[in-house]
């Protein structure tokens, strides 16, 4: 049973990470409510207390509940957590704006850049929702849903321009195997989660040619680079990309098999067709639809990013996967001199 005077929050989206994400906050003492878009889903969650189709084993919480009505899940939240494919978040926020409590914080939990605009997540929630950016937040770091669901110990970042807002969320997602620490630098933070993705692909893309360790080590090393050299160029800080939201999110994504941006990069490095992936992959790995848009603002801040160039090239089909690592580490052959 939810303890008395329990904080009332809602998360939109129950694929793997937005339900572990609810999970987290439920242990964490909250009363959460989770919208599913599909009946059935909703029902499994609130009566079984699973999510079979996401997170296959896992027991959740008795004061995690589900539904399939949005006015229901919203009403009374005081924290709402958007756990949506990047790529319709601006659609959703149009039809959820009227329901979501008007004096809500807002948190992103995605990690992805928006095609066309090329917003980040809590730029399109400021532009849609009209809410002040005091109220909006971003969580990111080494995430991978199941073994947070599994409760192995991990930690996150909670970012927000208000410090205050920031350690509100960040109280709310801590219980005994997840801590959230804090930061105002919502562009590094952001920025982080989506640029590890691409980088991910690139490793998926070498593991899935059948290359080793030094190749992926090389790659996370200069992907590192190019992350820290894009954020500090869009008004990150460097520190960040050294942190759980850069470094930190950046290995865990790399090296797991439960990345979805790893298991996208080495069906491509194992010959399958972007077309194919796509059709494979059972929920989005926003790596593939950040590259486009990652590419151009780093264009229009002069941004060198060879390994990012690169995984745009194997996914439009013009590079052939066997033939990237020896040009993701440099975009040149003259040795380069390293501050590291």
């Amino acid at each position: 049973m939810t303890a008395p005077g329990a904080r009332r929050v809602a998360v939109l989206g129950a694929g793997s990470w937005g339900t572990t994400f609810a999970k987290v906050l439920a242990d964490g003492g909250a009363d959460v409510a989770l919208w599913a878009r599909r009946a059935e889903l909703a029902r499994e969650i609130s009566q079984s207390k699973r999510n079979s189709d996401y997170l296959p084993g896992i027991n959740l919480p008795r004061n995690l509940w589900s539904s399939p009505r949005i006015p229901e899940v919203m009403d009374g939240a005081e924290v709402v957590f958007l756990s949506i494919p990047s790529q319709s978040l601006r659609e959703n926020l149009r039809i959820f704006r009227d329901v979501i409590p008007s004096d809500a914080i807002v948190v992103s939990l995605m990690k992805g850049v928006e095609k066309g605009t090329r917003f980040r997540m809590s730029e399109v929630i400021h532009q849609e929702l009209k809410i002040d950016e005091s109220r909006i937040a971003v969580a990111s770091g080494p995430n991978l849903a199941l073994e947070i669901a599994k409760e192995q110990p991990t930690a996150a970042v909670v970012a927000s321009t208000s410090l205050e807002t920031a350690t509100f969320v960040a109280e709310l997602a801590t219980n005994p195997y997840f801590r959230s620490f804090v930061n105002t630098d919502v562009i590094g933070t952001e920025f982080g989660g989506v640029l590890k993705n691409l980088i991910a692909v690139a490793i998926g893309i070498v593991d899935g040619v059948g290359y080793g360790e030094n190749t992926k080590a090389s790659i996370i090393t200069r992907g590192l680079v190019e992350m820290t050299d894009f954020a500090v160029a869009y008004g990150g800080l460097a520190q960040t990309l050294s942190g759980l939201a850069g470094l930190g999110d950046l290995i865990a994504t790399c090296e797991s098999p439960l990345s979805r941006n790893n298991t996208a990069g080495r069906l491509l490095g194992q010959g399958y067709s972007f077309t194919d992936v796509v059709a494979q992959m059972n929920q989005t790995a926003e790596g593939l639809s950040s590259v486009a848009p990652i590419l151009e603002l780093a264009a229009a801040r002069g941004v060198d990013m060879p390994i990012v160039l690169q995984v745009a090239g194997v996914l439009a089909g013009t590079m052939n996967p066997r033939d990237i690592a020896p040009h993701l580490t440099t975009d040149t052959d003259k040795p380069a001199i390293l501050v590291e």
